[in-house]
């Protein structure tokens, strides 16, 4: 295999043992990302973080590309896993929620997830499942912060509007933004937030 992440190797497939080396290299390349960025990622490089050859990553993964998805996403989970603790310990408001959520949204992780959707801008046709793969794994969290006897359809709406200005946010606080400002914006989004929930 080449450095543009072709597979040469067969994927690992179906046993119980080899979907646990598959999750344990999954954890060391995921821990390298959170630390060291996006910057110079290669196959070569997950393969020393994660203590092996890069001809044992393409015996589980299928590439550099689908080796990175897999730990973007693992990314993720870690943040809404934070997230979903967070939200957990405070009133039960909607805006209380998404304000818990907030410092876990700019925690460690939050700089290699911003750099991610900067790579599903620069290049869509070889990222786009980055950006897609994000609205999928953020909404239904943030559905599960709205209110209980809200519709369907209206948890949804709310869910949207919030994981847009959220990631707006991120955007401007990670492209040297006034932090200010931002702090001024998601204290309109919360009273936005108190005012729909208050509408019944």
């Amino acid at each position: 295999m080449d450095e543009d992440g072709r597979p040469a190797y067969r994927r690992s497939t179906g046993s119980r043992r080899g979907e646990a080396r598959r999750q344990e290299l999954l954890a060391r390349v995921t821990d390298d990302l959170a630390a060291n960025g996006l910057v110079d990622f290669s196959l070569r490089r997950a393969a020393r973080a994660a203590g092996t050859t890069h001809k044992v990553l393409l015996y589980h993964f299928d590439g550099v590309d689908d080796l990175l998805t897999q730990a973007i996403l693992a990314l993720r989970d870690r943040r809404i896993d934070g997230a979903l603790a967070a939200s957990g310990a405070v009133p039960d408001t909607l805006s209380a929620r998404v304000r818990a959520v907030w410092p876990v949204l700019v925690g460690e992780e939050s700089r290699v997830l911003d750099q991610a959707i900067g790579l599903t801008m620069y290049d869509p046709e070889r990222y786009a499942e980055l950006g897609r793969g994000a609205s999928q794994q953020y909404l239904p969290t943030l559905v599960g912060l709205c209110p209980p006897d809200w519709s369907d359809a209206r948890k949804a709406e709310v869910a949207q509007l919030v994981l847009a200005t959220l990631r707006g946010f991120l955007i401007h606080r990670a492209t040297g933004g006034d932090p200010a400002g931002i702090d001024a914006g998601f204290a309109a989004l919360t009273r936005a937030l108190d005012r729909e929930e208050a509408a019944g």
